[in-house]
């Protein structure tokens, strides 16, 4: 497995602090105003790139309200696949000044591609790297289209099976993909945290040999920072301005204070994590008075007997550790030894 891939010159890895996206997806609400604001707080929250979806309501339905194209329950219910696209989708017009904005901005952008016209949009705006979202690891050919370009590449698996996430996988690396990010995901809209199944991410990385994280559709951080100790590298999260905003995907997207606390709490999980260590750390070594030893708790002459009256197992630590204290009974002074010296092998003998 390769120990990182870098988007944009960010390195991403075990070694490197969590790459944290903000999906923007649907949160616009038809305003491109609402965009750039949601990426102006994305990059003040501390995240590292802006995910927008390319699609158009054409190129990802038709316009049909047969039953299968109808949408009961959930979020959505009610609509049919093309009314939700049409109001979702992020204007094509748009994606070359959100490319703008965010190199004024720097923070990191690029997009989830749904057929090959979204590519070719997004290879003509040099986009650093490509998202394949959950519902369309199945589409083999776009896995390819996309590992064409040689980019970077990340793909959620959602609804996948093992069998579809290692056919995604191959497709992507026999067709030019060398730096790839597997992201566990649970395609529902909200997802219950106890749906996740976090331990899935290191199994991901062990069994296909690749950078694995988290599409994180939970309501809250509490999943995603503890995915960060299963071995997350990177976390994809909705972000939005407003949760009751009214949009497709605002009720389930984090608020830019919330973000703030993801990308915070996220770091501080990965920091935590370290090294394998049994050495005392820094933050301990001023508490070793603490800790107990043994102490003379009497003024000793010279050749005076230890005995239970004279010496104790107290605090400080900087005597002999207790473990000593029955092999020090019956011992000698071997000079004075004055009340409140801590007790070490110089200053006894066995006569």
């Amino acid at each position: 497995m390769k120990p990182s891939i870098t988007i944009d010159g960010r390195e991403i890895g075990a070694e490197h602090p969590p790459y944290i996206i903000a999906e923007l997806s649907a949160n616009h609400n038809g305003d491109i105003n609402r965009a750039f604001q949601i990426m102006v707080e994305a990059k003040k929250a501390g995240a590292d790139a802006i995910k927008l979806q390319t699609y158009t309501h054409e190129t990802i339905t038709m316009d049909c309200d047969s039953e299968e194209f109808q949408i009961h329950g959930g979020l959505w219910d009610g609509q049919t696949l093309y009314e939700l696209y049409k109001g979702a989708h992020m204007p094509w017009a748009w994606h070359k000044p959100l490319f703008e904005k965010a190199k004024e901005l720097g923070i990191t952008i690029f997009s989830s591609p749904f057929d090959f016209t979204a590519v070719d949009l997004l290879e003509e705006l040099n986009a650093p790297a490509y998202k394949i979202a959950s519902f369309e690891v199945i589409d083999l050919p776009l896995i390819k289209r996309v590992a064409q370009t040689g980019k970077p590449m990340i793909i959620s698996t959602g609804m996948a099976n093992e069998q579809e996430i290692d056919e995604a996988i191959k497709t992507a690396k026999e067709n030019g993909c060398k730096e790839l990010v597997v992201l566990h995901c649970v395609s529902g809209y909200p997802a219950p945290a106890e749906q996740y199944n976090l331990r899935t991410i290191a199994d991901i990385a062990e069994r296909f040999n690749v950078l694995s994280g988290l599409s994180d559709h939970t309501l809250d951080n509490a999943t995603a920072v503890t995915s960060v100790a299963l071995g997350a590298c990177l976390i994809e999260k909705h972000v939005t301005l407003d949760r009751n905003g009214g949009g497709a995907d605002d009720s389930f997207s984090l608020e830019p204070s919330e973000l703030q606390t993801l990308c915070q709490d996220t770091r501080t999980a990965w920091q935590a994590l370290g090294k394998v260590n049994y050495e005392r750390t820094e933050a301990e070594k001023g508490n070793v008075k603490f800790r107990r030893s043994l102490y003379v708790v009497k003024d000793l002459k010279a050749g005076e007997e230890l005995t239970s009256d004279n010496v104790r197992s107290i605090r400080p630590g900087f005597g002999l550790a207790p473990k000593h204290y029955e092999e020090v009974m019956g011992k000698f002074a071997t000079v004075d030894i004055k009340r409140g010296t801590p007790l070490s092998q110089e200053l006894m003998k066995e006569i």
